[in-house]
């Protein structure tokens, strides 16, 4: 089932039954890099797989990254019923992180995958490189650095049919919303707010993780109430495309409990 909400500005497929799960994208893949896991998911929850604003058929949004949370707010607060769940992937993870941030008592429990509160500066630098690459040649100029930010050197060479379903899919990403959403990135500062997120809070990264690395997960968890860590092995920015298994068996017993 697909609905438009928010205004009819943000676009949704919905799949399952059950308490009402939100899948929220990488800034470097659509939604479409949930396609592995969502199968699974949607057997014990109603999935719903957004675009975030600006992506696909979902209208983008002036104002940085608090406006996009704003937007998602809205389209979760549409869709009623009991308070959802909610995952986020890279900036996906940052949208949901400010989203509960912005509006508290929204969601009941969310899923921090490959993200953070703040960037260290050549973390800010590569966002600045990257938008002025995008200003200079548009998402090619900048696509192979994304494939190395999704996945390792080694496990591109090991899945070329997924670098290429995955380059393919970056190269549709609207030039403005890239460099829109690199240079929110770049100045994003979440450290001092992270503290009012009071509801449990499951923080993953891959433990090769280029474009969030680690680092920024364990300062993450630190910084939140009520969070537990875990690093997938061999991982690298998106894990569910890489290791659904080990991603799902990381993700569904955390779900459940809530």
């Amino acid at each position: 089932m697909d609905e438009v909400l928010a205004r009819g500005t943000v676009s949704v497929s919905i799949t399952g039954e059950g308490p009402p799960l939100w899948l929220f994208h990488s800034l470097l893949a659509d939604r479409d890099s949930f396609a592995a896991v969502c199968g699974p998911l949607s057997e014990r929850f109603a999935v719903h797989l957004p675009e975030l604003p600006g992506f696909g058929a979902s209208s983008p949004v002036p104002g940085g990254l608090a406006a996009v949370a704003d937007r998602m707010a809205e389209a979760l607060r549409d869709r009623g019923g009991e308070a959802p769940l909610v995952l986020g992937n890279g900036y996906g993870g940052f949208v949901a992180l400010q989203m509960a941030i912005r509006h508290p008592g929204l969601v009941r429990g969310l899923v921090l995958a490959d993200c953070g509160a703040c960037f260290s500066e050549p973390g800010r630098q590569a966002f600045r490189a990257m938008a002025a690459g995008v200003d200079a040649g548009g998402p090619a100029k900048i696509a192979d650095i994304a494939m190395r930010r999704l996945f390792a050197p080694e496990f591109q060479q090991a899945h070329p049919e997924l670098r290429a379903e995955r380059h393919a899919a970056f190269l549709r990403t609207a030039p403005d919303v890239l460099t829109a959403a690199c240079h929110a990135l770049a100045t994003l500062d979440l450290r001092a707010d992270v503290g009012q997120v009071r509801v449990p809070v499951l923080v993953l990264v891959g433990e090769q993780d280029e474009a969030t690395p680690p680092a920024m997960s364990r300062e993450l968890a630190a910084l939140l109430p009520d969070a537990r860590l875990v690093v997938l092995d061999g991982c690298a920015h998106v894990p569910q495309l890489q290791d659904p298994a080990a991603f799902l068996a990381t993700v569904e017993p955390f779900l459940a409990g809530l």
